[in-house]
């Protein structure tokens, strides 16, 4: 079952008492998937970001794409290959995720929470180099260029943080020190482990089911 524009309202007026005891903590979101694709649905989650930023709460939003990502190997005529259920990302497949996340959903993002009055900046996990990665497989497979998360470097998040801005974060990482490619990351891992390096006080999923706001601690 998916939720109206009215339902999201509904359920942020009856969680604002609980968001109070969060105004001057941090909460990283994950924000991806199906959620991401009705533009009705999008534009009151990042209302709700908005009004929870506005309220005093530092809000790190962390965003995926993937259909977004599938729907643009389509158009240009190239399959959609999953290992395991990752992802295989070869050197194409990946400018196309850089081009996708960073390039048009991340600004999408931004200009969204700047048309509803907030404060935003987009980053890449390539920026400031705030996430670092290692290129791994699975079973023994290779997933071309899928890495796994081996260092954060939140500082440009807290400074933006510090300022008032929401920093919208795509999951595109930097290779480890000595390795000039780039990676795609699981967009959950990569906000868990964003939220572990800003001792977060809450780690939230948004999704468009039941049970919108997911606690995942």
């Amino acid at each position: 079952m998916e939720l109206s524009n009215n339902d999201w309202s509904k359920i942020l007026v009856e969680a604002l008492p609980y968001f109070k005891q969060w105004v001057g903590k941090i909460v990283v979101v994950k924000y991806g998937g199906n959620a991401m694709l009705n533009e009705e649905l999008k534009q009151a989650v990042m209302e709700d970001i908005v009004l929870l930023n506005t309220i005093g709460v530092h809000v790190v939003l962390v965003h995926g794409g993937g259909p977004e990502i599938n729907a643009m190997l389509e158009r240009v005529g190239k399959e959609s290959r999953f290992v395991n259920g990752l992802r295989y990302t070869d050197e194409e497949t990946m400018e196309i995720v850089q081009m996708v996340l960073t390039g048009k959903l991340n600004k999408d993002i931004v200009g969204i929470l700047l048309q509803q009055g907030g404060k935003a900046v987009g980053l890449s996990g390539v920026d400031s180099g705030l996430l670092r990665a290692k290129k791994i497989d699975k079973n023994g497979e290779d997933l071309g260029f899928v890495g796994e998360v081996t260092e954060v470097h939140p500082e440009i998040v807290t400074s933006l943080l510090n300022q008032g801005f929401i920093p919208v974060i795509s999951t595109v990482a930097l290779g480890e020190q000595g390795d000039t490619a780039r990676y795609n990351i699981n967009a959950d891992t990569a906000a868990a482990r964003i939220a572990i390096a800003l001792h977060a006080e809450k780690f939230v999923q948004l999704t468009n089911v039941p049970g919108v706001l997911r606690d995942v601690n």
